[in-house]
C-alpha cells in the first residue's frame, strides 16, 4: 500500500469526528474506559499533526487549508475550529484535575490485574510513565497551538478568547511541570553483580562470541565508562538510592521504570515541592517505558519548543535534567545493542531482559532506541544496513511479512499484546493484586522506526528496503482498520487478520500511534531524495552531450530568427538549464530532462538533414 500521510491523516480526522463529535458534544470513551492517557492520545490524534505539519495547522484561521477546513467542518468555520480546539483542551484539563487543582495522571483502565482479582480504586489511580510522556506531548502541542491562536484573537480583538487562552496556558503549563517531574523521578539506574541471575542474563546477551566472562565484563566496563561516570556524578535531580557504582566489575542498566521509583527523591524548587507521589515502581528499567519516555523528551527538546519558547525557567531546569537522562540512556542502549566486534547482541533475536524475560517485542524496542540514538548522531551505512536486516527479520517473526499459522504464538505480539508485570503495584495503599501492562503496538513501532531509519539512511538500497518494509507494515495495519460502526476508519480490529471477536470501538492507544507514524512519514517524504554518484556521473555525461549539440544547433540560427525551430531551441536551452540546476540534488530528474532534450535535438537535426536531402 502506498503511504499517503496527508490523505490518511485527513481520513482519520474525518473518522474521529464521526465517532466522537455528536450533537455538539465530544465523547471520550473508546474500546476501554477513558483515563488520563487515553484522553491525551485522543486529542493528540488531532493536535499532533496540526502542530507538527505546517499544512495541517489549525491555529491560523486565515491560512487554513481548504481540505482541512472541509474535513473539520462539523466544528464550524476556520475560526470556530480553533475555538473548539481550545474548548477541548479546557475540557481535557477539567477531566484530569482534582478538585483541589492538582493534575491527575491515572492510568485507570489501561492497568490489568495479573490474576482474577479486580484492581482497587487506589490502584486504578496509579500513575505510569505513559501518563507523563503523553501529557508532556499534549501539553506542549496545546501550549504551542494556544500561543499562535492567541495572536489571531488579538488581531480580531477577541478578548474573551485571550482570557480563556491565558487560563488554559497556565493549566497546561502546570500539568507539563508535573509530568516532566514524574519522568525525572521514574528514571532509574540498576546495578547488578555479574554473579546474580540478572547479571548472568545481561552477560548472555553481551557475550555473542563465547569469550571468557572476565573479558566481556572488562570490555563492557571500558565501552560504558563514560556513561557510568556521568550517571555517577551528573544525575542528581530526583535521584533514586538504588545506584551503587562502588564496584567497577558490576554491570548496570539505565532507563525508565513503569512509574515513580521506590524511594525516589522529591523534586524541590525555591517556591514549592512538586510530584510528591510516593514511588512504588520496581527500581529497574522497563524497555517499553524507556522508549515512551524518550519519545516524550524528544518533544521537550524539539526545535518547535525552542522557537515558541514554551518552557518557563522552572521547566527549563527540568528539561536540562531530562536531556542528560535522554542522552545517557540512548548511549547506553546503543552501545549494548552493538556491543562487541562480531555479531551484535541485537541481532540475537529475541532480546532477553535482565529479569530473564525474552520477546521479539523487546528486540524491536531496543532497535527503536538504537534508531533514535542514530538520529541524534551521525549513523554509519553499516549500522543502518544491519538495522534493515533486523527490522526485516522482526517483520517475519511478527507475522507481518508472513502469514500466521494455527495457534501461532506470534499472534500474541499483536492481540492481546505483550504482557509486562508492573512489580510494585501491589504495594499501593490498601493493597490489591499485582497489575500488568499490555502493549499491542508491535506493528506501529516497526512502521515508525522503519520510516525514521529511511529518513536517516544515506544508502539508496537500504532506504528502498526500508520503504518497502514500511509499505508492507502499512498493508498489515490498513487491514486492521475498523470497517463498520461509528468508529469506522479508526483502529483497531486485529480479528480481521488473526481471528477472534471483531471490535467496533476505537483504540486511542493504537490510533494515536498510527498518527505518529504518518507524521514520521511526512517528515521522511519531505527530505531531499537520495542521489547516486553513478547517476550523477551519467547525468553529467548526457548533459554535456546535450549542451554541446545545442551549441552546434545555435550556430545555424540567427539571433533575430523567430521560427518554430528557434523557439524549440530556446525551450531546450531552458530545459537543460533546469537539468543543470538539479544535477546534484535530483540527478535522476536531471538525467531525464537532459535525455528529453537530446531526443528533441535529434528530431531537429533529422528534420534539417531530411530537408537537405530533398533539395
Amino acid at each position: 500500500m502506498r503511504i499517503q500521510p496527508r490523505q490518511q491523516i485527513l481520513d482519520i480526522w474525518s473518522a474521529m469526528l464521526s465517532a466522537c463529535y455528536r450533537d455538539g458534544t465530544w465523547h471520550w470513551d473508546g474500546v476501554l474506559d477513558a483515563n488520563s492517557i487515553s484522553d491525551s492520545e485522543q486529542l493528540l490524534c488531532l493536535l499532533y499533526p496540526a502542530t507538527e505539519i505546517e499544512s495541517f495547522s489549525l491555529d491560523r484561521p486565515e491560512s487554513m487549508s481548504d481540505d482541512v477546513r472541509e474535513v473539520l467542518g462539523a466544528f464550524g468555520g476556520p475560526a470556530r475550529i480553533g475555538i473548539t480546539m481550545i474548548g477541548l483542551l479546557e475540557e481535557y484539563l477539567r477531566r484530569n484535575t482534582d478538585a483541589d487543582g492538582t493534575p491527575r495522571f491515572d492510568a485507570g483502565s489501561y492497568l490489568r490485574p495479573a490474576g482474577g482479582e479486580r484492581p482497587t480504586e487506589q490502584q486504578l489511580a496509579i500513575e505510569v510513565v505513559d501518563s507523563y510522556s503523553m501529557a508532556v506531548t499534549l501539553c506542549l502541542a496545546g501550549l504551542g497551538f494556544a500561543r499562535v491562536f492567541d495572536r489571531w484573537a488579538d488581531t480580531e480583538r477577541r478578548t474573551d478568547i485571550n482570557d480563556r487562552i491565558e487560563v488554559l496556558g497556565a493549566g497546561l503549563s502546570d500539568r507539563l511541570t508535573l509530568a516532566m517531574t514524574g519522568l525525572i523521578r521514574s528514571f532509574v539506574v540498576n546495578t547488578v553483580s555479574v554473579r546474580s541471575s540478572s547479571g548472568r542474563a545481561m552477560l548472555a546477551m553481551l557475550n555473542q562470541s563465547g569469550a571468557p566472562e572476565r573479558t566481556v565484563v572488562e570490555a563492557a566496563r571500558v565501552s560504558l565508562d563514560r556513561v557510568r561516570s556521568r550517571l555517577r556524578t551528573d544525575v542528581k535531580l530526583g535521584r533514586t538510592p538504588h545506584t551503587d557504582f562502588a564496584d567497577d566489575d558490576q554491570l548496570f542498566e539505565c532507563g525508565w521504570s513503569w512509574g515513580v521509583v521506590q524511594d525516589a527523591d522529591p523534586v524541590a524548587f525555591e517556591d514549592r515541592e512538586v510530584a510528591q507521589v510516593t514511588g512504588i515502581a520496581d527500581p529497574r528499567p522497563y524497555l517499553y517505558f524507556t522508549v515512551v519516555a524518550l519519545d516524550g523528551i524528544n518533544d521537550i527538546l524539539s526545535q518547535r519548543t525552542r522557537e515558541l519558547d514554551l518552557l518557563n525557567p522552572e521547566q527549563q531546569r527540568l528539561a536540562d535534567a531530562l536531556r542528560l537522562r535522554w542522552d545517557l540512556t540512548q548511549r547506553y542502549w546503543s552501545t549494548v545493542a552493538r556491543f562487541g566486534s562480531g555479531r551484535w547482541p541485537l541481532e540475537d533475536i529475541p532480546w532477553r531482559t535482565s529479569d530473564g524475560e525474552e520477546s521479539d517485542y523487546f528486540s524491536l524496542i531496543v532497535s527503536a532506541v538504537l534508531i533514535q540514538e542514530l538520529i541524534a548522531r551521525t549513523a554509519s551505512d553499516d549500522d543502518l544496513t544491519r538495522a534493515v536486516a533486523i527490522f526485516d527479520e522482526l517483520s517475519r517473526r511478527g507475522r507481518i511479512k508472513s502469514r500466521p499459522t494455527k495457534a501461532d504464538p506470534a499472534v500474541a505480539l499483536h492481540d492481546p499484546g505483550v504482557r509486562m508485570v508492573l512489580r510494585g503495584t501491589e504495594k499501593v495503599d490498601g493493597g490489591g493484586p499485582q497489575l500488568e501492562w499490555i502493549v499491542s503496538d508491535f506493528a506501529t513501532v516497526l512502521l515508525k522506526r522503519a520510516l525514521q531509519a529511511a529518513q536517516l539512511s544515506g544508502n539508496i538500497a537500504a532506504r528502498d528496503q526500508l520503504m518497502e518494509l514500511a509499505k508492507t507494515v502499512m498493508d498489515h495495519l490498513d487491514r486492521r482498520v475498523i470497517a463498520e460502526g461509528e468508529a469506522r476508519g479508526l483502529w483497531d480490529d486485529p480479528a480481521v487478520i488473526f481471528g477472534g471477536t471483531h471490535r467496533d470501538r476505537p483504540s486511542w492507544y493504537l490510533t494515536e500511534r498510527m498518527v505518529e507514524c504518518l507524521v514520521a512519514a511526512d517528515r521522511t517524504f519531505r527530505e531531499t531524495p537520495l542521489r547516486s554518484t553513478a547517476m550523477v556521473n551519467r547525468a553529467v555525461e548526457i548533459l554535456n552531450e546535450a549542451e554541446h549539440l545545442l551549441n552546434q544547433e545555435m550556430l545555424e540560427v540567427s539571433i533575430s530568427d523567430s521560427s518554430a525551430n528557434r523557439l524549440s531551441l530556446d525551450l531546450i536551452e531552458q530545459q537543460l538549464g533546469r537539468a543543470r540546476a538539479l544535477i546534484n540534488t535530483q540527478p535522476g530528474t536531471s538525467f531525464t530532462l537532459a535525455s528529453a532534450a537530446l531526443i528533441e535535438l535529434d528530431r531537429l537535426a533529422f528534420a534539417r538533414s531530411d530537408a537537405m536531402r530533398s533539395i
